[in-house]
C-alpha cells in the first residue's frame, strides 16, 4: 500500500492504524501539556516530560512531512484548516527552540508561555476524523452570512451601550468608567449576561439605559444557537437525502 492511501483514506487496516495513532500521539501531548503545569515537579519529573515532548514533536513533524508529501495538490493541504492545525501543533516548540527556551537560555517569559500555550492548537487534529465536525463548518459555512449580519448588530449594540453608559455614570462612578473602554467592557458583560456584578449603573438614567438595553439584548445573544440549530438541522436532512 503507497503511504499517500495510509495517510488519505481512513477505510484500510493501514490508515485506521495510522489515524489512531495520531490521536493517540494528541492525546499523550495535550496529559503531558497539563502535566507540565503542575507546580513543583521534581527535576528528574520535569526531564522525563520534556523528552517525551521531543519525541512527539518529531512524530508530528514526521506526520505533517508526510501529509504534505502525500496531497495531490500541496498547497492546498498547507493553507487548508487542518494543515494550519498541523502546523500550529509542531510550530510552537521550534519557536521554542529559537527564542532559548529550550536551552535554558534567557527569553521573554510572556512569549514563551504563548508559544507553551499554542501547543493545545494540537487537540484540534482530532477534528479531522470526527464527521461530527465536519458537518458543523458545513452548518457554519451555510449560515455564514446570517452570523455575520448578527455580528454587526452585537457591534453597534455594544458601542452604543458602552458609549451611553460611559456618558451617564463617568461623573457618578469616575473610578469604573475612566474612559469609554471600560463602557464597553461593562456592555460586553452586561449583554452577554455574564453580568460580574463588580460595576453596576447608580444613576436614574443609567439604570433606565441599562435596563433597555439588557431586554433589548436578551433575543439578540440567543440568536446564533437558533441560527446554527438550524443550518444543522439542513445539513442532516442533507445527508440523510
Amino acid at each position: 500500500m503507497k503511504i499517500s492511501d495510509m495517510i488519505q483514506r481512513s477505510d484500510t487496516g493501514a490508515g485506521r492504524a495510522f489515524d489512531c495513532a495520531v490521536l493517540f500521539l494528541v492525546a499523550v501531548s495535550v496529559v503531558l501539556l497539563f502535566a507540565e503545569g503542575i507546580p513543583g515537579l521534581p527535576d528528574a519529573a520535569t526531564n522525563v516530560l520534556g523528552r517525551f515532548q521531543t519525541i512527539i514533536i518529531v512524530l508530528f513533524t514526521m506526520e505533517y512531512v508526510l501529509r504534505v508529501a502525500a496531497a495531490p495538490r500541496k498547497q492546498d493541504y498547507v493553507f487548508s484548516f487542518y494543515g494550519i492545525v498541523d502546523l500550529l501543533s509542531i510550530a510552537p516548540s521550534y519557536l521554542s527552540l529559537l527564542t532559548g527556551a529550550g536551552t535554558g537560555m534567557d527569553a521573554d517569559f510572556a512569549v514563551v508561555r504563548a508559544f507553551h500555550f499554542l501547543r493545545i492548537f494540537r487537540i484540534m487534529k482530532i477534528g479531522r476524523y470526527n464527521k461530527a465536525f465536519g458537518r458543523f463548518g458545513k452548518a457554519f459555512s451555510a449560515a455564514k452570512e446570517e452570523l455575520f449580519v448578527f455580528l454587526i448588530a452585537v457591534s453597534m449594540l455594544v458601542c452604543i451601550t458602552g458609549v451611553g453608559v460611559y456618558h451617564f455614570e463617568s461623573k457618578e462612578q469616575p473610578e469604573n468608567f475612566k474612559s469609554v473602554f471600560d463602557g464597553l467592557w461593562w456592555a460586553i458583560a452586561t449583554l452577554t449576561t455574564v453580568g460580574y456584578g463588580d460595576v453596576k449603573p447608580e444613576t436614574i438614567w443609567g439604570k433606565l439605559f441599562s435596563s433597555i438595553v439588557v431586554l433589548c439584548s436578551l433575543g439578540i445573544v440567543a440568536a446564533p444557537s437558533g441560527i446554527i440549530a438550524a443550518a444543522l438541522t439542513k445539513v442532516l436532512r442533507d445527508e440523510d437525502q
